[in-house]
C-alpha cells in the first residue's frame, strides 16, 4: 500500500517533471528577459506564478520563498510576491488519509484514537494536519506527508537548478550554488518525520527555562518517516490577533516571545528554526507563543555562532578587519577590503535594530520597500567588485532574521531589540555553547540513521 501511495519510481518523477518544467522553464525564460530589459510579465506574472507554485505543494515553492530574501536573486515584483507565499494547496481527501494512516501505523490504525478528523485543520508545505483524540484522552495533531513526495522534491530541485542555472549566465553577483546544496540538503531532512519528532525533542529541551513558548511534544510511537503524531497546543493565528486589534502590552508579550523563541536556540545552542512565517506559530491568550513546524532546523558549529557575535561587534565598532575575520568564519571566501564594506551594508540590515539601545521599531520607517531598496543597492555594489559565493551555511540564519523583521513589522511593536539580544548573549563563550549544544542534542535523541551534521 505504501508503495501505491507513494510512487518513487521513474514515472512518477517523469510526471513531476512534466508538471513543474513548464513552470520553471518559463520562470528561467522571464528571469533571463528582465536581466537583458525585455518585458517579464510584471506583478501580474508574479501573483500567476504564486499560485502555480502553491498548487505543487511545496518544494520548489519553499525554494521560491528562500531566493527572495537574496539581493538580486529574484527581480523585485517576483520577491515581493514570493516572500509572502505560503502553502494553501488544496488539502487531499480522505481515501489519502486512510491509505496514509494505514500505510504508516498498519491495518488497525484506528485503535490509537478515540476519533480522527476526516478533514484537515491545516496544510504544511509538505504535508497536512489532522486533529485527533488518542485513545487515552490526548488531544493531537497529526501531520501526514502527500503523496510521492521524495520524487517531488528531487524532481522540483533539479528544475529549480536550472532556472538558476539561467540566472547565473546573466547575473552572477551572488553565486548560489552552495544555496542550492544547501536548500537540497534541507528539503530532504524535511522529508522524515522521525528527524522532526527528534527536532521538536531539542526545541523542548532547550526552551525549558521559557515559560511564554511552548513547543509541542511529539508521541514517539505514533511518528514514524511520513507521520507525525504531536501534542495539539491551542492557539489564535497572529493576523486574526492583529486585525482585532492589541495593546501595546500584549504586542510587546508577543514581540518579547517571538524573539527569544529564535535567539535563545541560536545564541545559546547554535540551532536556528530557519522558518519564521506567520503560520508557523499562534499566540496563547496570555501573549505567550507556541512555536510549530520543525522540519527546517539547521545545527551549527560553535564557531559560526562566534562569527555572529564577532561581526555584531565589528559593525558596532566600524573594525573592518574583525567584520573580514566573521565572514570568514561562515565560511565567505577570497574576500577583498571592498566585498567587506559591501556586505557590511547587507549585515547591517540584520544588525542595526540590534545595536541601537533605544526603543524603536525593528526598521524605523515599517516599510518594506526599505529592506529591498538596500538588498538592491548590495547586489549593484557586488556586482561592481567582482561577487561573492554564498556559504550555505549563512542561508537559515538570513532568511530567520528577515522573516522575524517582517513578522515584527506586521505587529507594529517598539521594543528594545539591543537589550533583549543582550539578555541572550552576554557572557558569550564557545566553548560552553558547544557542551550545551552537545547536551541537548543527546537529550533529542536523533536516529542514528539521520544525525545532524554539523
Amino acid at each position: 500500500m505504501a508503495r501505491d501511495l507513494d510512487n518513487s519510481g521513474v514515472f512518477g518523477e517523469f510526471r513531476r517533471m512534466v508538471q513543474t518544467t513548464g513552470t520553471v522553464g518559463g520562470i528561467a525564460a522571464r528571469l533571463a528577459g528582465h536581466k537583458i530589459g525585455l518585458y517579464n510579465g510584471g506583478a501580474a506574472h508574479a501573483e500567476d506564478l504564486k499560485t502555480v507554485l502553491g498548487g505543487l505543494k511545496g518544494p520548489l515553492m519553499k525554494a521560491a520563498q528562500l531566493l527572495a530574501t537574496i539581493p538580486g536573486a529574484l527581480p523585485e515584483d517576483y520577491a515581493e510576491e514570493l516572500a509572502e507565499l505560503q502553502s494553501n494547496a488544496p488539502p487531499m481527501g480522505w481515501n489519502f488519509v486512510r491509505r496514509r494512516m494505514t500505510a504508516e501505523l498498519g491495518p488497525g490504525w484506528e485503535k490509537h484514537f478515540r476519533s480522527f478528523g476526516r478533514e484537515a485543520s491545516a496544510a504544511a508545505s509538505l504535508g497536512q494536519v489532522h486533529q485527533a483524540v488518542l485513545a487515552d484522552g490526548r488531544r493531537v495533531a497529526c501531520k501526514l506527508q502527500y503523496p510521492d513526495m521524495n520524487t517531488a522534491v528531487e524532481a522540483d530541485l533539479r528544475q529549480f537548478r536550472m532556472a538558476i542555472g539561467v540566472y547565473h549566465k546573466l547575473d552572477n553577483a551572488i553565486r548560489q550554488d552552495d544555496v542550492v546544496e544547501e536548500l537540497s540538503e534541507r528539503l530532504r531532512e524535511e522529508l522524515d518525520y522521525r528527524r522532526e519528532a527528534a527536532n521538536m525533542r531539542l526545541y523542548h529541551a532547550i526552551l525549558a527555562d521559557c515559560p511564554e513558548i511552548t513547543v509541542p511534544r511529539p508521541v514517539d510511537e505514533l511518528c514514524t518517516r511520513r507521520l507525525l503524531t504531536m501534542e495539539w497546543v491551542q492557539g489564535e493565528s497572529l493576523g486574526t490577533a492583529i486585525k482585532a486589534g492589541m495593546d501595546e502590552e500584549r504586542k510587546k508579550s508577543i514581540a518579547r516571545a517571538l524573539f527569544r523563541a529564535w535567539y535563545v536556540p541560536l545564541y545559546q545552542y547554535g540551532v536556528v528554526h530557519g522558518d519564521p512565517h506567520m503560520g508557523n506559530f499562534t499566540v496563547r491568550e496570555d501573549g505567550g507563543l507556541n512555536l510549530l513546524d520543525f522540519g527546517a532546523i539547521r545545527i551549527f558549529k560553535p564557531s559560526f555562532i562566534k562569527g555572529n557575535i564577532d561581526l555584531y561587534t565589528a559593525l558596532k565598532t566600524g573594525d573592518i578587519d574583525l567584520a573580514a575575520h566573521a565572514y570568514e568564519a561562515w565560511g565567505f571566501k577570497d574576500l577583498t577590503r571592498e566585498k567587506v564594506e559591501v556586505l557590511n551594508e547587507w549585515a547591517g540590515l540584520l544588525f542595526t535594530p540590534l545595536m541601537d539601545d533605544r526603543e524603536r521599531s525593528i526598521q524605523e520607517d515599517n516599510a518594506p520597500a526599505h529592506g529591498r531598496e538596500v538588498l538592491g543597492r548590495v547586489h549593484e555594489s557586488l556586482q561592481k567588485v567582482g561577487g561573492v559565493r554564498l556559504p550555505r551555511e549563512f542561508v537559515l540564519v538570513d532568511r530567520s532574521a528577515i522573516g522575524l523583521g517582517s513578522v515584527f513589522m506586521r505587529l507594529k511593536v517598539k521594543m528594545n531589540w539591543n537589550a533583549l539580544f543582550h539578555e541572550i548573549v552576554d557572557g558569550f563563550d564557545e566553548k560552553a555553547l558547544a557542551e550545551r549544544q552537545a547536551r541537548m542534542l543527546e537529550l533529542a535523541r536523533f536516529p542514528a540513521d539521520a544525525q545532524p551534521a554539523l
